[in-house]
């Protein structure tokens, strides 16, 4: 079976199940600035990606109280030095909502994230680009993000889909495409655990 993938590091997890990976990137990651940012007015600055966490980790910043929207989230936190003071148990923005004791939040993430969930003040770090990339043949793509399953479809590309989580995966049904799994934890381990339980997936 060839498995689109659209990062690199996804690449020997997917042949280490007995199928083909071939990259495509699908979306642009663009920083909205380069400043330090100084968070100690808020009792937590909130993160809910791996592209926040590199963006705070290059522009430096200072927290009283980080918390990561999950285990991947929170190692792209730690690998810049940055203490981890809480990751969400379900990896979501709810998630994160009944786990965070009271206080002030900021919420750092993508220029057009969810606000919606999260009671707190919003620190956009950058913008998602949608590509339109030539899309090799492929028997299953998956995707990380809304805006990569927008990406997809933009390109008439109808290849099922495994769905990194249960926002990903409606944003991919609301653009047309047919999500075969979606992974039960939402990280890179899920993502590959959710293409290995599907029953057509088997080296035969």
């Amino acid at each position: 079976m060839r498995v689109l993938v659209t990062r690199e590091e996804l690449v020997a997890r997917v042949e280490a199940l007995g199928h083909e990976a071939v990259v495509c990137e699908l979306i642009r990651v663009e920083p909205l600035g380069d400043d330090p940012i100084d968070a100690r007015a808020y009792d937590w600055l909130v993160v809910t990606s791996r592209n926040g966490a590199h963006e705070l980790g290059r522009r430096g910043v200072t927290a009283n109280r980080i918390a990561a929207i999950g285990p991947a989230t929170a190692e792209a936190l730690r690998s810049y030095g940055l203490p981890v003071d809480l990751v969400a148990t379900t990896h979501t923005q709810e998630g994160l909502r009944e786990e965070l004791p009271e206080g002030t939040l900021l919420l750092a993430a993508a220029e057009g994230a969810r606000r919606d969930v999260l009671d707190a003040d919003f620190l956009p770090l950058y913008r998602t680009v949608e590509l339109p990339p030539e899309v090799p043949d492929a028997d299953l793509a998956l995707l990380m993000s809304g805006s990569a399953a927008r990406a997809l479809a933009a390109t008439g590309t109808r290849v099922p889909v495994v769905a990194i989580g249960p926002q990903t995966a409606a944003e991919a049904q609301a653009v047309g495409l047919d999500v075969a799994a979606v992974a039960a934890t939402h990280d890179l381990d899920g993502l590959v655990e959710a293409v290995r339980s599907l029953p057509w997936s088997s080296r035969s």
